[in-house]
């Protein structure tokens, strides 16, 4: 399906800072908003574990100069070099799905915003936030992008610590310190019993020789959603760069025009 009655835009996007708060901790981000006159379909974009939104940059430039609104913002203790509030160590997926559903619900909010055409997108921990988003809210969420989603963290989290009733405060995951909440809220439920809720199309995107999150995790999520076709990026690991990464940005874009009402 295609849109019906677009906004007009000039090619131009202005980026601003939005802030949000949940339980008084600040969320920062950037809005990214097209120049021209209507309200536009935008893009929730979410960043990976121990990141920040500098990663999702590109895709949300992408977006913007194309007549897509886009918002990257950094998770309460999400990672280094951000500036929103908070540590690693009370950081954990559940958090983060507030932390997006927060912004979710506060740029529906916007005037500039077309409310009936919004999307989230993520990067492999983002991928699976944004996914646990789209399954709890289907009926809000337009469509969803997971780009190499981190649909591991269940399994991982259970490796690290089989049992569930002995799990430290503190824990070392690719050499960064979290807090115990963050396996225990991994472990609590399995994303894909969730995905069969959202119906509406999903793209993931996903590298062949990503070494951290395995491509049969996103295969089995394919044939797991109702409605989701997957993009395999020949030799990309896990990120993507260069040609790899103007590939990715042009595929989601591709998506969400595509399944804009």
């Amino acid at each position: 399906m295609t849109v019906t009655s677009a906004p007009t835009f000039t090619g131009n996007y202005t980026a601003e800072e939005k802030l949000f708060y949940r339980d008084g901790k600040k969320i920062y981000g950037k809005l990214y908003l097209p120049e021209g006159s209507g309200s536009f379909p935008t893009v929730m974009i979410a960043h990976g574990f121990g990141g920040n939104l500098t990663y999702n940059e590109g895709y949300a430039e992408n977006f913007a100069k194309n007549g897509i609104a886009a918002y990257i913002f950094d998770f309460i203790g999400g990672g280094y070099g951000i500036r929103s509030d908070g540590s690693m160590t009370e950081m954990s997926v559940l958090t983060e799905a507030t932390d997006m559903n927060t912004v979710f619900d506060g740029i529906a909010e916007l005037p500039e915003i077309d409310k009936s055409n919004m999307f989230v997108m993520g990067e492999s921990q983002g991928g699976f936030v944004a996914s646990y988003i789209a399954a709890s809210r289907p009926d809000d969420v337009r469509g969803l992008v997971a780009v190499y989603p981190a649909y591991v963290i269940h399994d991982d989290a259970w490796q690290r610590t089989p049992d569930p009733d002995n799990i430290p405060d503190r824990l070392t995951v690719m050499g960064m310190t979290i807090g115990g909440i963050y396996n225990r809220d991994a472990m609590s439920f399995d994303i894909y019993d969730m995905m069969p809720d959202y119906k509406r199309k999903v793209l993931i995107i996903h590298g062949t020789a990503d070494g951290i999150v395995p491509i049969s995790y996103s295969e089995r999520a394919v044939e797991t959603f109702p409605s989701a076709e997957l993009v395999k990026i020949d030799g990309a690991g896990h990120g993507f760069y260069g040609n790899d990464a103007d590939h990715a940005a042009e595929l989601a874009l591709k998506f969400v025009k595509h399944n804009c009402f």
